[in-house]
């Protein structure tokens, strides 16, 4: 069997702020059977300046007269909702995890005993930031929106460089319109990191609904993440691009059903079809009555099923010669 897929269920800042929907979407993740549960942390102050202007989905999905640095604000999680939040995880039994968007938060992240580092795509190209997850010596994963193939080498290279082994880093492709239009998707693309960078890969899928997911794992993606919600008509940022709990759990069970499906890529009779084989196959049979001393040959014998005696494969074996004894119609052909 493949290794099983690591399936993050992506909560983000779809809590709105609220530790008591933080716990229900935890709740939510370890229902629908995902692996982990991630949300992100950040403190405005470090993260944005106060004039930086919201993205364009943003403006359709929040209101229009808080500012993107407010927005930001308002969706923090304290350090003592972090800890409390990882403790839940813990009791529950679903891995915690969380993408840090500054240097400080990496602090907080590995103070609380994260194994697992999720680098969110806006930090591909933050060379002090990359360094010192690196230097954490954690499992990383990286998402790779609006980067080309130079700058996730480019990296990749800091990554390794500063004390993170490739064979303990996914690269995610990814697409980081909210929600992804599926002709931008370019799913091949995982492929390509894979070829080219030598890593193990998988993909950070922001498109409606859950097939694009299920294709990623078909293609040999190691890690799926997906963002949900309980409600898509929840306020917040990336509430309407997200699952609710239902297609969550849908996504969830059609990627175990579709992993059981790979199998190990060994082509052979399944244990389940070999009852079949002489059912489905034929047998070398007379096609009329053929006497003791005739010779066999393409009028007086058949290929019939069931495939319980001479394979048609030895069809030109048993032309030529001679039967020897009385075959009557449908009989297996025996030399």
């Amino acid at each position: 069997m493949p290794k099983k897929v690591f399936i993050i269920a992506e909560a983000g800042v779809n809590h709105n702020g609220s530790l008591q929907i933080a716990k229900r979407l935890i709740d939510v993740a370890l229902r629908s059977g995902a692996d982990a549960v991630k949300f992100q942390s950040f403190n405005a102050d470090r993260l944005l300046s106060r004039y930086v202007p919201k993205a364009a989905y943003q403006k359709k999905t929040t209101q229009r007269n808080e500012s993107q640095f407010e927005m930001i604000r308002r969706l923090e999680l304290s350090p003592s909702a972090h800890k409390e939040l990882f403790n839940y995880c813990r009791r529950k039994k679903i891995t915690f995890l969380s993408s840090p968007f500054d240097l400080g938060s990496i602090d907080l992240l590995d103070r609380l005993g994260l194994r697992i580092f999720k680098i969110p795509s806006g930090e591909i190209t933050n060379l002090p930031y990359l360094r010192k997850i690196a230097a954490l010596h954690k499992q990383i994963i990286i998402s790779t929106g609006m980067a080309d193939l130079a700058e996730i080498g480019e990296a990749l290279k800091i990554l390794v460089s500063s004390g993170t082994p490739k064979k303990d880093i996914t690269v995610l492709h990814c697409n980081t319109e909210y929600p992804s239009p599926l002709a931008d998707v370019n799913l091949k693309a995982m492929l390509t990191i894979r070829d080219k960078f030598a890593v193990s890969v998988g993909y950070s899928d922001h498109t409606l609904g859950i097939e694009v997911a299920i294709a990623a794992v078909a293609l040999g993606a190691s890690v799926i993440e997906k963002h949900f919600t309980l409600n898509k008509k929840m306020s917040g940022p990336d509430q309407k691009a997200s699952l609710e709990p239902g297609e969550l759990k849908q996504m969830v069970d059609s990627i175990r059903n579709i992993e059981i499906a790979l199998g190990c890529g060994k082509k052979r009779p399944s244990r389940s079809e070999i009852k079949n084989i002489p059912l489905a196959r034929r047998s070398i049979v007379a096609a009329k009555p053929i006497n003791k001393g005739e010779i066999f040959t393409d009028l007086n014998i058949i290929a019939k099923r069931p495939g319980f005696g001479i394979s048609p494969m030895s069809w030109d074996k048993v032309l030529g010669r001679k039967s020897g004894k009385v075959f009557l119609t449908d009989d297996f052909i025996t030399l």
